[in-house]
């Protein structure tokens, strides 16, 4: 198949996520830069976006195959107590431009100062706790603070549900955290500390989803005569002059194309930015060479180091008065952050999202969860290329409770949600408690469509006039025998559950992660510049050398938000500026 070649350009991103839509947006803004976006998936703009993503209700925008990749699959569990045979599950990764921002839950989370010093500590130059509060603010616009810790004029809306439109299952669940003893705070994006939060939400002032290509790339962005963005095109591999990135392969309608450029910076996410690197030969060499793949840098850690936020949930049945009211509302509507009782915890080690409503569907409505997760986890995975072949999906394993830390931290939080939401307070709000986790089977009866939105409603009638059957219902339908009181009474049985039904919360990362120069396992310097390969940088969560505790998207914008000014301010060395000679 043969190749055209474009002219150079100055500035080739290569993927349109969080990261690709801000970096793309900041350097146009130098008319005398050329800068070119590249995104796999098809254009969003404003006037584009469909209903599941424009919806301020995130439950459908993920479960739509247009959005994502269907064909990348998971491993989660690395648990001592997992079954032998762990079979990969769908993991849901954008395709799309706006990236994860586009299907995400639009929850605005920062983590902890201390997450940025950490980087630093690890062999980021250039980060802290400062530094990355410097770019929250300026990527927020927040509508309900001004202060120290907050920015009015960035292009990221964000704000909180005002009291009256939070549901009633929230509200009781926040009423029975405060009695037990739990501070009410106001904003969880100030001073970092422990309490019940009113989630922060990046939803327009219209009640819309904001992803990235909307913020940063307005029409006028989009006039600019020095930015082009090419939509549907995938890329194959990076191009080399020696052990200098020039540009990179894509193929779009059926070509291929070369794009020429003076630097190259990989945005295309926690997973497949660490593919594009080993496809190109940059990566473990043994593992290159093995799949006929000629190494031309061997940096071990790429594909090393895969993070998540690993996952379970207490559920509990509502009945009408509990409910959402308006089923076009967020679901994500406060959060408790705590501090676990292992040893040296740090700050704010675990989160319940409180959720009052738990999926699109009618049995969903009826459903109201705490979702727990372990906020600052400390098990690693690892992604590993299937194939040379660009568009097979790697093999993702992310050993999720491979730590024991984190696997007793997950069954401690299981424990405290099911305190919770069996208080005795809420008995008069919610109907019978039970365990559930984001199974397989889960998201195939989810899934939108005609026959699951008929077998949903007859189970959703079943449950309502099931009186004081409902318990069993439940048991025998939903959780498939599982009972909350065997879990609690059982910490072995409570062990294999946990084990075996973790699931992530979208939040991978550190597969290119910054550090020091004589790491081994680094794989770019804290400016996101690539260790022994000129013109190349990369600039998303896969260079997050521990994960932040928070959902992971606004720490993106920010890191990208940082390197764009980093960029601008220095452009690229001469040698690439990692003592590459």
């Amino acid at each position: 198949m043969s190749e055209t070649v474009t002219r150079k350009i100055d500035y080739l991103i290569l993927g349109g996520g969080s990261a690709g839509c801000a970096l793309a947006a900041r350097l146009s803004e130098d008319e005398t830069k050329s800068v070119t976006l590249v995104e796999a998936g098809r254009d969003l703009s404003l006037a584009t976006m469909p209903d599941n993503i424009r919806a301020r209700y995130p439950g459908r925008a993920f479960l739509d195959p247009l959005n994502v990749w269907t064909a990348l699959q998971a491993v989660f569990s690395g648990a001592k107590t997992r079954r032998p045979h762990r079979a990969p599950r769908l993991y849901e990764q954008a395709r799309v431009l706006g990236g994860g921002s586009a299907i995400n839950a639009m929850v605005a989370n920062r983590g902890a100062p201390e997450d940025y010093d950490e980087w630093a500590a690890r062999g980021a130059e250039g980060w802290s706790g400062n530094v990355a509060l410097e770019y929250f603010r300026k990527i927020e616009r927040d509508v309900d603070f001004d202060d120290e810790f907050h920015g009015r004029d960035g292009p990221i809306p964000v704000r909180r549900l005002p009291p009256d439109r939070v549901s009633p299952f929230v509200r009781a669940v926040m009423d029975t955290l405060r009695l037990r003893g739990e501070p009410i705070l106001p904003d969880q994006n100030g001073e970092w500390q422990d309490g019940v939060f009113p989630a922060a939400i990046a939803v327009s002032d219209e009640g819309e989803r904001v992803p990235a290509s909307i913020a940063y790339l307005t029409d006028q962005v989009r006039a600019r005569s020095n930015l082009t963005i090419l939509t549907g095109a995938y890329v194959r591999t990076l191009r080399f002059e020696g052990l200098r990135v020039v540009g990179a392969g894509i193929e779009r309608d059926g070509k291929r194309q070369s794009l020429a450029a003076e630097e190259t910076i990989v945005t295309m996410g926690g997973i497949h930015s660490a593919c594009l690197l080993m496809r190109s030969g940059i990566g473990p060499a043994s593992e290159l060479q093995a799949l006929g793949i000629v190494p031309r840098c061997d940096r071990p850690g790429v594909g090393k180091n895969l993070m998540e936020h690993p996952l379970i949930a207490v559920s509990a049945y509502l009945p009408a008065k509990a409910r959402m009211a308006d089923l076009a509302e967020h679901h994500d509507q406060a959060l408790l952050r705590w501090t676990s009782s292992i040893e040296n915890a740090p700050r704010g080690d675990m989160h319940f999202a409180i959720i009052g409503r738990t999926a699109w569907h009618e049995i969903g409505q009826r459903m109201g969860s705490i979702l727990v997760w372990v906020n600052k986890s400390y098990s690693r995975g690892e992604v590993q290329l299937r194939s040379a072949d660009p568009h097979d999906e790697p093999i993702v394993d992310f050993r999720l409770l491979s730590d024991p830390r984190d696997f007793n931290r997950l069954k401690e939080g299981f424990r405290k949600a099911a305190a919770i939401l069996s208080d005795p307070g809420l008995r008069r709000t919610v109907g019978p408690v039970f365990p559930t986790s984001y199974s397989e089977r889960v998201k195939k009866v989810s899934a939108p469509g005609l026959w699951n939105a008929i077998q949903l409603r007859l189970l959703a009638g079943m449950l309502d006039w099931s009186g004081p059957l409902r318990s069993a219902v439940i048991h025998s339908v939903v959780t498939l025998g599982v009972s909350l009181d065997k879990l609690l009474g059982d910490d072995a049985a409570l062990g294999e559950f946990v084990g075996n039904s973790v699931a992530g919360v979208w939040h991978a990362s550190g597969t290119c992660r910054m550090g020091a120069v004589d790491d081994p396992m680094a794989v770019t310097d804290g400016e996101g510049l690539v260790y022994g390969i000129a013109g190349l940088r990369i600039c998303d969560s896969s260079i997050m050398p521990s994960i932040p505790r928070a959902n992971t998207n606004m720490p993106t914008l920010m890191l990208a938000e940082r390197l764009a000014d980093v960029i601008k301010g220095k452009g690229l060395p001469p040698d690439g500026g990692n003592g590459f000679g």
